[in-house]
């Protein structure tokens, strides 16, 4: 455990000297011990530890809230856990960005302090998540979901708990610039729902959509389909919306967004990135089965002119989507693989197969090599 320490004096003398401390900075604290106990003492000086934050000195701030932290740690009442949260979210609201990053330290110590099978270390943790995002500190606190998990192995997180971190993180991945982890967030939050309770998320499952749709590095959207609180919304547009990224090509869409143009602009989605994005995935699924396309067929397909094939083309590659070479002088691309938009049951049963054949020739190979060995042994003895 690393408990820090503020002063090598008993819990209550401790409690005398943040009582007197904070007094000198005009809270609102009796300097005496409170006759009751050492809990309502604690619940007094958390009560003003705000005052903390306007001495200039962070070095003294991080004493001062460390001192606090080192009385939790140590304190084993009924109250404690509600005093670590009421201190939380003290530290929650510090002023500024440098007192932020004091209070992320302070209870990064409280967090390590506690016993790993503390359900309370899940409370603070979410405090730290949410301080580490304002102050753009995140990676201090968070790698990815599975390291978060493997922290909590000895008081593993319940689903409501899940839940409350998913929406926390989606939130500061945002802030901090990291939208692909973000949408990771997001699906994972929404893979929690059942058939019964999918209703609730409704909300969330349209900001995932438009979220998807608008990232301009994600092109595969399949598996959102798969999730309760996104099938709950079948029949709306915003699902319709999403059938046609998965399934359909530019046309579609244009059609589309001719009829609703209105709401496709109401969710903050721009016509013009989702053209660029239909016309990238029209032309994988034009590219699934086929190892050439002229730049006639691509231009037909994609609706685009004839001087524009190649810097589409270019832009199709950078994309990492489709595997290709343009070969100028015969008007061609030569396509080596792509990605498929969707990947369903039938699949799933072709790449079976492939790795099953893959398998057999792999045994075929170990055998003829096993025959020639032999061979070369025999005739080696031969000559001895």
């Amino acid at each position: 455990m690393n408990v820090p320490v503020f002063i090598d004096i008993s819990l209550e003398e401790q409690a005398e000297e943040l009582r007197a401390w904070m007094k000198q900075r005009g809270a609102d604290i009796s300097e005496e011990r409170s006759e009751v106990g050492l809990e309502e003492d604690l619940q007094k000086i958390i009560s003003v530890c705000h005052v903390a934050f306007t001495d200039t000195s962070e070095a003294d701030v991080e004493g001062i809230l460390n001192g606090i932290v080192s009385m939790l740690a140590l304190c084993s009442g009924d109250r404690t856990e509600a005093l670590i949260l009421a201190f939380c979210e003290k530290l929650s609201k510090a002023p500024s960005h440098e007192m932020a990053l004091v209070c992320l330290k302070v209870l990064w110590s409280l967090f390590q302090s506690l016993a790993e099978a503390s359900g309370t270390r899940f409370e603070v943790y979410y405090y730290l998540v949410g301080i580490a995002g304002r102050t753009h500190q995140l990676g201090t606190v968070y790698k990815d979901m599975a390291a978060t998990t493997k922290m909590f192995a000895k008081a593993p997180l319940t689903t409501e708990q899940r839940q409350r971190l998913y929406r926390l993180l989606h939130e500061v991945l945002l802030a901090n610039q990291r939208p692909d982890q973000a949408g990771k967030v997001m699906v994972d939050l929404l893979g929690t729902y059942t058939t019964e309770n999918a209703s609730q998320a409704k909300e969330e499952a349209q900001r995932c959509i438009v979220a998807s749709l608008a990232d301009p590095s994600t092109f595969l959207y399949d598996h959102l389909l798969n999730l309760k609180p996104v099938k709950f919304l079948e029949g709306q547009l915003i699902h319709d919306l999403l059938k046609v990224f998965v399934f359909e090509k530019l046309e579609v869409y244009n059609k589309f967004y001719e009829t609703n143009k209105t709401f496709v602009e109401g969710l903050g989605l721009k016509h013009e990135d989702n053209v660029r994005k239909m016309k990238l995935l029209s032309f994988m699924q034009l590219a699934e089965n086929r190892s050439e396309i002229s730049f006639e067929e691509i231009q037909h397909s994609i609706q685009i002119e004839e001087d524009e094939v190649e810097e589409f083309l270019i832009d199709v590659i950078k994309t990492n989507l489709v595997r290709a070479k343009i070969a100028q002088g015969e008007n061609m691309v030569h396509v080596s693989s792509t990605m498929h938009r969707t990947f369903g049951t039938d699949d799933w049963q072709q790449l079976h197969k492939l790795l099953t054949q893959w398998k057999g020739n792999i045994h075929t190979v170990k055998e003829q090599m096993q025959h020639v060995a032999s061979a070369q042994v025999d005739l080696m003895h031969k000559k001895i």
